[in-house]
């Protein structure tokens, strides 16, 4: 069986008329003030109008990566160190 079948293509929403088929195009972004590529990044276009929508599982990967906190820390809250409570003295009730 071979693995690399490609999904099936769908009507596209924006046309009517054309079928969205997955292809794998160069990606671009912005970054701050940088451009970003990420080549073979898939994304399902219109055979007619050429309306594109992007693979939401790799939009998300992207966007975690290209996070400036990516690979950070995450800061987690370390628990105090506690103090046992002192046993109050209480009177003897000798007599």
């Amino acid at each position: 069986m071979n693995e690399n079948i490609l999904p099936e293509p769908y009507q596209c929403t924006e046309c009517q008329a054309g079928m969205m088929r997955l292809h794998f195009i160069t990606y671009f972004t912005w970054l701050g003030e940088e451009l970003i590529t990420a080549p073979n990044f898939p994304a399902w276009i219109c055979d007619v109008c050429g309306r594109r929508e992007y693979d939401e599982k790799s939009i998300s990967w992207l966007t975690m990566l290209l996070n400036p906190n990516a690979g950070k820390p995450t800061g987690r809250k370390t628990a105090s160190h506690r103090t046992p409570p002192r046993t109050a003295s209480r009177p003897s009730t000798e007599s």
